[in-house]
């Protein structure tokens, strides 16, 4: 590893903690530690170092044992680090116990966990009103029950002189701050889920098509692609937070087509609590277009992260089509001959995968594809376009004969 001196420092610099226990081997860990790191990333942090330690589960009052907090404080004072990054939820003694352990009048050392960073980077990349204000009700909620010395400047926000009752503590008045805030953006959302659904109301009854999948997979491209419009699609998690609704036309058939937030592991329940308005996207949506990036070596678990999500919001058994994107950047291990270790995931060829995909879910609602390469594309066209014509024929029976010339 490169010396940090040596080392472009940016903006801030963090190191990643995380456990091994029965739930999440070394080789799982490390998977989570690299998104972990994606993530620090994308929220334009540089990560230094990992750390990790088997326990059966967290410590109670420092995640990781005295000894590795040690450790770690050591190394971040050494090498002045901007922040240390917890992979999973942090409880609020612990977050109030790691402040205590690393911070002092010679140093100001940010705790987060993987829902802090998520809310930050949902901060960061919110436009419109409607997500900033999701965004903001999210963060809110989080860091509640999580008050610590940085919050004892809220008080100036509504003004000191009359808001504080006899003997009410600064953490106190932090938190009533705080819960009118909360009550006011659920208010602010429930005007907007209102116009929203009103939008969604006048956009008539054709069929609606929604692009969902893991975060990074490739939905904007591919909307980009199918609308001829200018989404933002780069190589960072959630490039994309407000749904993005286009008019396409497939043939003669015109459909709705939305882009939608991506989906992670972890991802914050009060994320999915307040962007269920955004959500609504998918549950109204009459068919769902589930794009997988197979070039990933996880791809088969954020496939279930996805599902599992799509349950969670009571669209999980809605119509599916399953486009595994990235097909040019796909490559595997073949397995020598004489290995007689069973066969994973990275020692299948794509053809192998097609196969097994296609006849698991049915070669209709399967394609491989590359939209940045234009690879299969028009196969994908085929089947949204079957797939999108069997709806639009029980809306509306009477146009069956506009598909005439395209069933023959």
């Amino acid at each position: 590893m490169a010396k940090l001196e040596d080392t472009k420092k940016p903006q801030e610099t963090c190191v990643l903690v995380g456990l091994v226990n029965k739930r999440q081997n070394i080789e799982v860990l490390t998977e989570y530690l690299d998104e972990l790191a994606f993530l620090a990333t994308t929220a334009d942090a540089f990560c230094v170092k990992r750390y990790w330690q088997s326990l059966d589960h967290p410590d109670n009052r420092t995640f990781v044992g005295s000894g590795k907090i040690e450790e770690i404080k050591n190394f971040v004072y050494e090498n002045e680090v901007d922040m240390v990054i917890f992979d999973d939820e942090l409880s609020p003694s612990q977050l109030r116990n790691l402040e205590n352990l690393f911070n002092d009048d010679n140093h100001n050392v940010k705790i987060l966990d993987r829902n802090n960073l998520i809310l930050d980077i949902f901060a960061a990349r919110a436009q419109t009103a409607h997500a900033k204000v999701q965004v903001e009700l999210a963060q809110y909620q989080y860091l509640l029950p999580r008050l610590t010395r940085l919050w004892t400047h809220l008080e100036r926000q509504k003004g000191g002189i009359g808001m504080r009752g006899p003997g009410e503590l600064q953490i106190e008045t932090d938190r009533r701050i705080i819960r009118d805030r909360i009550a006011k953006l659920k208010e602010d959302l429930k005007v907007i889920d209102r116009q929203k659904t009103t939008q969604r109301g006048n956009r008539g009854a054709m069929v609606r098509v929604a692009l969902v999948g893991y975060t990074n997979v490739g939905k904007s491209t591919i909307m980009n692609m199918m609308s001829k419009s200018e989404v933002l699609a780069e190589n960072k998690l959630f490039a994309t937070l407000d749904t993005t609704v286009r008019k396409v036309v497939v043939k003669n058939l015109p459909l709705l087509l939305s882009d939608t937030v991506g989906f992670i592991r972890k991802l914050p329940h009060q994320l999915i609590e307040s962007f269920k308005s955004t959500l609504d996207e998918v549950r109204e949506a009459d068919l769902l277009v589930h794009i997988v990036d197979i070039s990933h070596p996880q791809f088969e678990d954020h496939y279930k992260v996805v599902m599992e999500t799509l349950q969670e919001i009571g669209a999980g058994d809605k119509p599916m089509i399953l486009a595994f994107n990235k097909i040019d950047a796909y490559s595997f291990i073949e397995k020598e001959e004489d290995d007689l270790t069973p066969k994973t995931v990275e020692n299948y060829s794509l053809e192998e995968l097609e196969e097994s995909w296609m006849s698991r879910m049915g070669s209709e609602d399967v394609v491989f594809m590359s939209a940045a390469k234009k690879i299969h594309v028009e196969e994908f066209r085929e089947i949204l376009y079957n797939r999108a014509r069997e709806i639009h024929i029980v809306r509306f029976p009477y146009n069956d004969f506009l598909f005439e010339d395209f069933t023959e």
